[in-house]
């Protein structure tokens, strides 16, 4: 497939001449980030990565996302890390959107490119190196594993979003459907990171009542969003 399959923003700055409204919500509930908003003067940097910049979409903030962080990551040709995660105690998912890259986890190498995903436990030993000619962009999701007593980490593994099939949600004909990376019922995993697929004219029938944290990020499309009393239009990126 020619081209990349999901929206990766490049960074640049918006003309002078553009309006200062956008879609832009952050509540003590919800936040909505436009991809207009990926801009150059909202980068961040991290110790131990080379050639790399990104974009903090979630980080734990009293009121808002208390457990994870999400971060869309851009490295350059020849960057990345040798000792990417710092904190022994966190597990982490990889999500490439757009490039190709090299993982290398618990001595064995793994080729990313767009739609890769890799679970990484906690104290997981890994590395990550750009090994194409353009940049690697990827989402770099990352929380605290809850140990329980009785129940072991789980084990690493990577896997393409391509190779597993959808799961149609029941009573919708397929017009809604989700690829879920780990079984549900293994409760080893404390977090899950999935891909649901709407199709034209789907819609999920009810609006979703929880305590747990979601983080959303539009690969391609658009749709309308229901939060809390508001409508908000999505598109992909945002």
């Amino acid at each position: 497939m020619k081209g990349p399959r999901y929206f990766a923003p490049s960074g640049g700055l918006p003309p002078q001449t553009s309006l200062l409204s956008d879609r832009a919500v952050f509540t003590n509930a919800c936040a909505v980030i436009p991809k207009g908003t990926f801009s150059d003067i909202v980068t961040s940097y991290l110790p131990g990565w080379k050639h790399t910049r990104l974009w903090v979409l979630s980080r734990p903030l009293s009121g808002f996302a208390e457990t994870f962080s999400q971060c869309l990551m851009e490295v350059a040709p020849g960057g990345g890390s040798a000792k990417p995660e710092t904190d022994p105690q966190a597990e982490a998912v990889l999500f490439v959107v757009e490039g190709r890259a090299e993982l290398a986890l618990e001595g064995v190498s793994h080729d990313l490119t767009p739609g890769s995903h890799a679970y990484l436990p906690p104290s997981a030993n890994w590395s990550f190196r750009n090994t194409g000619e353009s940049a690697v962009r990827f989402h770099w999701i990352r929380k605290r594993y809850e140990h329980v007593d009785g129940l072991s980490a789980p084990e690493s593994f990577v896997v393409n979003e391509a190779d597993i099939p959808p799961e149609p949600m029941p009573d919708t004909e397929g017009a809604w459907a989700t690829t879920r990376f780990v079984d549900v019922a293994d409760l080893r995993h404390d977090m899950h990171v999935t891909i649901v697929t709407l199709q034209p004219g789907a819609v999920i029938p009810f609006a979703e009542t929880h305590v747990m944290e979601h983080g959303l990020y539009v690969l391609q499309g658009k749709a309308v969003h229901h939060l809390n009393q508001d409508w908000v239009e999505v598109e992909a990126g945002d």
